[in-house]
């Protein structure tokens, strides 16, 4: 993917109004990510990259009424995608650029992240970025409905060692970006890293 913010949305714009029926069977992954975040009832979170809104539904359901559920993405046409499936009912949305999000310091008590990480552009700083709205001890998910090796079968690639996501490069990258991961698993059905913001 490349590092351009336009070819970002030129790739996700063109697959914009198919995306939910290419891959019809995620809701349960989502799901389950979403129940390893460890939200609370009241709690603050920000679906960073959302794109059509799918995690948005298990995070209402894990904040509830009385908690904030954002969805933020750069592509307009991926919200567009997530109002007629109806998800803006479970959160708020916004076109925002996760490297420079528009909420203070600690707004947020988690961040879920679905297959984002491989999208950043300067992944250091956006994580960065990503701690700088969550408050401190606040949870990080990077996530994706199905494991590295999966991916680029899909794809039609190899993985290489220097795989932003793979676990000796993730690890460091967090760190260095202020956040110690507390769990890892890359399996075909999923991936997924916590971490939690440290001070």
């Amino acid at each position: 993917m490349s590092d351009d913010h336009t070819h970002v949305q030129e790739f996700f714009t063109a697959r914009a109004a198919d995306w939910d029926r290419r891959f019809p069977d995620d809701g349960p992954a989502y799901a389950a990510a979403v129940a390893e975040l460890g939200l609370d009832e009241g709690d603050r979170v920000l679906d960073a990259g959302c794109g059509t809104g799918r995690a948005l539904p298990p995070l209402r359901a894990a904040v509830g009424a009385s908690g904030v559920v954002v969805g933020a993405d750069l592509t307009p046409a991926m919200l567009q995608a997530a109002v007629r499936a109806g998800r803006d009912r479970d959160g708020r949305l916004l076109l925002a650029d996760v490297a420079a999000l528009p909420f203070r310091p600690e707004s947020f008590d988690a961040v879920f992240a679905a297959g984002l990480v491989a999208h950043l552009p300067g992944p250091g700083d956006d994580l960065r970025e990503l701690r700088r709205v969550v408050r401190p001890g606040g949870t990080l998910a990077l996530f994706h409905p199905i494991g590295r090796a999966a991916l680029a079968a899909r794809q039609g690639r190899t993985l290489t060692p220097d795989d932003l996501r793979a676990e000796p490069n993730l690890r460091p990258l967090l760190a260095r970006s202020g956040w110690h991961m507390t769990a890892y698993a890359d399996e075909d059905v999923r991936f997924l890293a916590l971490a939690v913001r440290e001070d």
